[in-house]
């Protein structure tokens, strides 16, 4: 007789991507962690620049990812087909340019983030366009919601970028940050897989039709900027520190940076679902609100407990994370969670109204995240005053993405 599982039927796709991208953000999170411990705050500073140009490089990919997964919900057949050959080609350009970029200004990116050497960024630069490919072909698993395929992907290059890093870290007497560089080079490769080549041909002159290349173009825009205002926001803080504060310092900070964020880090995964949910909500004439507060009401919940327990207990988490050589930002943790977990939730709002096409919320996003630049670079006496300003930066943020909030709903009641 055969034995039914019938928890098995009731695991959705969804929390199996769910799972699986707790498990790669836990294994991001693994990786940085013992960088921080075995390098201690002064060469970890160096691997912190390669990591922080790690996230903003996947910030200007997620560009292709997201127009990408939400015009594999609008278009099918024909259309789809030209249109995903059509980004794949575009971000293929993009890759090469930004390697090419950041090559030729390697020895620049030295002196101004005072680098030990510039071969890191050398090494960086050769896999752009390898990391913008993987990015549109994440976009399509998205968008059709192939969520296995996803989970594979973000498993395939956190798991091959921990075990290579530190394989070579282990075995090699070679500069660290070159090691870490060659390890993100490697994860970028083996990321591209599950690819599919048989959908899109680089080669060939593809357009779409007037109409539907103007809305792929204006989304495209828009989110461009928008994920430039993610940039800022996000990584604006390290490299700044990294530029006006020595070493140590800088290393400091850049694990505080790392502790503070987790509450970023779980609520992506709740944008990574949000985006293709609303775009097809939208697209059956269902209303689109329920969901946008679940996932609020989600991270919410998320970044205060990890504030409290950052209040409560920051000796014992820095301790256990990076060690005795940290204690110096400890009576900081809870400050950074603090303007973490504001950004997060203030970042859910703008998520949302950029899937249903609406765009002040992305301009407002941009607009603060200049603020916490001009900021920082008026007021950078400690890391403590760096950290109170981007509170400040922070608070008025989700002050205006409310306001926007309710003030569009009370309208459309009205």
């Amino acid at each position: 007789m055969a034995i039914s599982l019938p928890f098995k039927n009731k695991i959705s796709p969804e929390q199996i991507f769910m799972l699986s991208v707790l498990i790669v953000n836990g294994g991001n999170y693994l990786y940085n962690l013992i960088l921080g411990r075995f390098l201690g705050p002064e060469k970890f500073a160096d691997a912190a620049i390669m990591v922080t140009f790690l996230l903003v490089l996947s910030f200007v990919a997620m560009t292709f990812q997201l127009v990408t997964a939400k015009f594999s919900v609008i278009f099918e057949d024909t259309i789809f087909k030209t249109f995903i050959s059509r980004v794949y080609k575009n971000a293929s350009i993009v890759g090469v340019i930004l390697g090419i970029v950041v090559v030729l200004f390697s020895s620049q990116l030295q002196v101004f983030f005072k680098t030990t050497t510039s071969n890191m960024f050398v090494i960086f630069g050769v896999g752009i366009p390898f990391y913008f490919l993987m990015s549109v072909n994440r976009g399509v698993f998205q968008g059709n919601k192939q969520l296995t395929s996803l989970s594979i992907t973000y498993q395939l290059e956190m798991i091959s970028r921990l075990l290579i890093t530190f394989g070579l870290l282990y075995f090699l007497d070679v500069e660290s940050s070159l090691l870490i560089a060659i390890g993100i080079l490697c994860s970028f490769i083996i990321g591209l897989f599950p690819f599919k080549f048989h959908k899109f041909s680089l080669l060939k002159n593809i357009k779409l039709d007037v109409s539907e290349s103007k809305l792929v173009r204006n989304f495209f825009i828009i989110t461009a900027f928008y994920e430039f205002t993610q940039i800022i926001i996000n990584n604006s803080d390290i490299l700044l520190v990294k530029h006006y504060f020595e070493s140590y310092e800088a290393g400091l900070y850049a694990s505080l940076a790392l502790i503070g964020r987790v509450v970023y880090f779980i609520a992506w995964m709740f944008v990574m679902l949000l985006l293709p949910t609303v775009v097809q909500l939208k697209k059956d004439g269902k209303p689109t609100l329920p969901i946008l507060l679940k996932y609020v009401s989600y991270i919410a919940i998320i970044a205060t407990t990890i504030i409290l327990g950052c209040y409560f207990f920051p000796i014992q988490i820095i301790k256990v994370l990076f060690g005795d050589s940290y204690l110096a930002i400890t009576p900081l943790l809870w400050k950074y969670a603090l303007a973490t977990g504001i950004f997060a939730i203030s970042n859910i709002f703008a998520y949302y109204y950029l899937s249903l096409d609406k765009y002040i919320p992305v301009v407002l996003s941009g607009i603060f995240g200049m603020l916490q630049i001009g900021l920082i670079i008026l007021f950078h006496d400690s890391l403590e005053q760096v950290v109170h300003v981007q509170i400040i930066a922070m608070f008025l943020l989700l002050f205006v993405q409310l306001s926007f909030f309710f003030f569009k709903n009370l309208k459309e009641v009205n």
